[in-house]
């Protein structure tokens, strides 16, 4: 899973071990009630598999963050079962029952809010938070170990049914609480995040049912969920603790979005032909619009035209472009772009100063350059891939409508900017046409 080159191969070994520890559970002489279980088996591999077939790319957040909750809310069900069908289990249990069942239901209601979000259901997508919203989740918090500090030290199975259930609402609350205030800017995080509370979950989980393949595979998600974590906070020049608490970087600027985009000029396919002709260094920025146009395999024709006439072309890759890590290495890689061609915004950024001809195609927030010049900007301070500084800037976009931040972008005015309104799959089929016909 390290490399795009053996992802595939990762996924398929993790999906053949899934399926021999559901094999292997099944000889276990504690299963009973074979009926239910097949049910269950059928009825998830249908939907399940129609799931996988039918999501489009672009989706592909949204199901990422649906299957993080549908994980913590399988860990709130199970750990409820070992509960009461287990009688004077010791205080470690216990404890890991009741944390199995904080975690998970955070987990559960959090990724739904992340999936409203990513949908931009109208009723999610602003942020919102109650006022001393960080003060109402640290009593939640409080709360829910209060709660399950009761239920680990009581020997009467009703009280403890009755904090599990509380920690349960509690936590749900509290999971709708922590994402809310969260922007759009911050999705990728939140997904990342919550794909590690669903390990911590199932490891947990896996203690209360005292099964070792669990805990390791729990702890496993858990640990690389909060790695990849601190790779997007630091890529967004975040800190945990905010995305956590929803605490955003500025309140947004106060700019004229009329007067700053007054200067934009557009263009059309044959200029951008003619410019391309003469371009020796060519570096592609992709970004969640080219997903929408699906319009991955159009530029890999665009490159493969100008690398026959001589250019080199490169790929930009911001750490979150897209709407989750890794978004744009997968649509890429799709298009049999090779990997070497995919460089990183801190290993390409220092050379942006050389490139000819940049062409950015649906990227909006990661080459936003009020990053680095607003400091009341929500994404102020967040690293962003320095396509101003290339000496010709093409940005292929519908509209000037602002990127998932929602906020204006200074970059389609500049000097060196060109605006090529259009669909991104036709609008480089167009460019494409154009320099075949010089």
């Amino acid at each position: 899973m390290s490399t795009p080159r053996t992802a595939v191969r990762g996924n398929l070994v993790g999906a053949s071990g899934m399926a021999l520890a559901i094999v292997i559970t099944l000889f276990d002489r504690g299963v009973s009630g074979y009926l239910f279980i097949a049910i269950g088996l059928i009825a998830g591999t249908v939907i399940g598999t129609s799931m996988a077939n039918r999501v489009q790319m672009t989706s592909m957040p949204q199901l990422v963050g649906m299957l993080n909750g549908l994980g913590g809310g399988a860990s709130v069900l199970v750990a409820f079962s070992g509960l009461v069908h287990h009688a004077d289990q010791p205080i470690d249990t216990l404890i890991a029952v009741g944390i199995s069942g904080m975690i998970g239901a955070v987990t559960f209601w959090g990724s739904l809010v992340a999936y409203a979000k990513l949908e931009e259901w109208k009723q999610f997508k602003k942020p919102y938070s109650l006022p001393n919203q960080q003060l109402i989740n640290l009593g939640l918090v409080v709360l829910d170990f209060l709660l399950v500090g009761i239920l680990a030290f009581s020997h009467s199975m009703n009280t403890q049914i009755f904090c599990y259930v509380a920690i349960s609402i509690v936590s749900s609350v509290l999971g709708v609480f922590l994402v809310n205030p969260i922007g759009g800017a911050d999705m990728p995080v939140v997904i990342s995040l919550m794909n590690s509370y669903s390990g911590v979950a199932g490891a947990a989980t896996g203690f209360v049912l005292d099964n070792n393949a669990l805990i390791i595979s729990g702890s496993l998600v858990g640990a690389s969920g909060i790695i990849l974590t601190q790779i997007m906070c630091k890529a967004m020049n975040r800190s945990l603790s905010n995305v956590l608490f929803g605490v955003m970087a500025g309140s947004g600027s106060d700019s004229n979005v009329d007067e700053m985009y007054a200067n934009v000029r557009s263009t059309s396919a044959d200029d951008i032909a003619m410019i391309l002709d003469g371009a020796q260094r060519v570096v592609v920025i992709p970004g969640y619009g080219m997903a929408v146009a699906q319009a991955q395999h159009a530029v890999r024709e665009l490159s493969k035209v100008l690398e026959a006439r001589g250019a080199s072309v490169e790929y930009a890759i911001h750490p979150v472009a897209g709407r989750m890590p890794g978004h744009m290495n997968v649509l890429l890689a799709e298009a049999d772009v090779s990997y070497d061609k995919l460089k990183e915004m801190d290993q390409i950024n220092p050379t942006l100063d050389s490139v000819d001809v940049a062409i950015v195609i649906g990227a909006n927030d990661v080459v936003n350059p009020s990053a680095r010049n607003d400091p009341k900007s929500p994404i102020a301070g967040m690293p962003i891939i320095d396509v101003d500084k290339c000496k010709t800037v093409i940005v292929i976009k519908r509209s000037l409508s602002p990127g998932f931040a929602g906020i204006p972008n200074p970059l389609f005015a500049l000097p060196n900017t060109l605006m090529y309104f259009a669909d991104g799959q036709q609008a480089v089929l167009d460019i494409v046409k154009a320099i075949k016909d010089l």
